[in-house]
C-alpha cells in the first residue's frame, strides 16, 4: 500500500464509523416517513451530497457512488412530489370550474326559462289585447259603415276583416320571435356545458402524466 494512502484509509474508515448513527437514525426513525415527506427528502438530499463529497475526496469510489445515487433519487422523488401537488391542484381548480359552470348553466337555464315564461304570457296578453282591440276597432268600423249607407256596409266589413288578419299576423310573428330566442338560449348553455367537461378532460390528462412520471421514477430508483 502506498504511503499517502494511509491516512486516506484512515479517514474512510472514521467517516463509516461516523455515518453508524446516521444509519441508525435512517433505519429507525427516517423509515417511518413516507417516501416523499419533505423532511425525509431534505435529508436523504444533504447526507447523499455529503457522502459524494466526502467519498470522492477520499477517493472511495463507492462511498461517492452511493451519495450520488441517494441526492438523485431524493431530488427524483421531490420533483414527483411537486408534479402530484400541482395535478391535484389543477383537478382541484378543473373541478371548482366545471363546479362553477354548471351553477352558471343551471342559472342560466333557469333565466331562459322564467324569461321565456315572462315573454310568453305578455305575448299572450298583448296578443288578447290587441285581438279585443281589433275586435273593438273592427266593431266601430262596421258600425260607422252601417250607419253611413247599407250600400257600403259590406265593403266595410271586409276592410274589417283584413285588418284582423294583419294583426293576427304580427301578433304569431311576435310569439314566434320569442320561441326563437329560448332556443338561442339553450344553445349557449349546451356549449359552456361542453368547455366545462374539456377542462375536466384536460386536468385529468395532467394528473395521468404526473402519476406516470412518478411511478417511472419509482421504478428507477428500485
Amino acid at each position: 500500500m502506498n504511503v499517502m494512502e494511509v491516512p486516506r484509509t484512515i479517514a474512510r474508515a472514521q467517516y463509516r464509523l461516523a455515518r453508524i448513527p446516521l444509519q441508525l437514525f435512517e433505519d429507525r426513525v427516517l423509515s417511518r416517513f413516507d417516501v416523499e415527506a419533505p423532511a425525509r427528502l431534505l435529508y436523504e438530499r444533504s447526507v447523499g451530497a455529503l457522502d459524494a463529497v466526502i467519498g470522492h475526496a477520499l477517493g472511495d469510489r463507492q462511498l461517492s457512488h452511493d451519495g450520488v445515487v441517494l441526492a438523485q433519487r431524493s431530488a427524483a422523488r421531490g420533483r414527483a412530489a411537486r408534479l402530484d401537488a400541482d395535478a391535484d391542484a389543477m383537478r382541484r381548480q378543473a373541478d371548482e370550474t366545471l363546479q362553477e359552470a354548471r351553477e352558471e348553466v343551471v342559472q342560466e337555464r333557469e333565466d331562459a326559462r322564467a324569461a321565456k315564461r315572462d315573454a310568453v304570457a305578455e305575448a299572450v296578453s298583448d296578443a288578447d289585447q290587441r285581438r279585443r282591440n281589433a275586435t273593438e276597432t273592427a266593431g266601430r268600423k262596421a258600425d260607422a259603415a252601417a250607419r253611413r249607407a247599407a250600400d257600403a256596409a259590406a265593403q266595410r266589413r271586409e276592410s274589417v276583416r283584413k285588418v284582423q288578419r294583419g294583426e293576427f299576423d304580427r301578433i304569431d310573428a311576435a310569439e314566434n320571435a320569442v320561441t326563437a330566442d329560448a332556443s338561442d338560449k339553450r344553445a349557449a348553455a349546451q356549449t359552456k356545458r361542453e368547455d366545462a367537461a374539456d377542462k375536466r378532460t384536460t386536468a385529468d390528462r395532467v394528473e395521468g402524466l404526473a402519476h406516470a412520471e412518478k411511478q417511472g421514477r419509482r421504478d428507477a430508483a428500485r
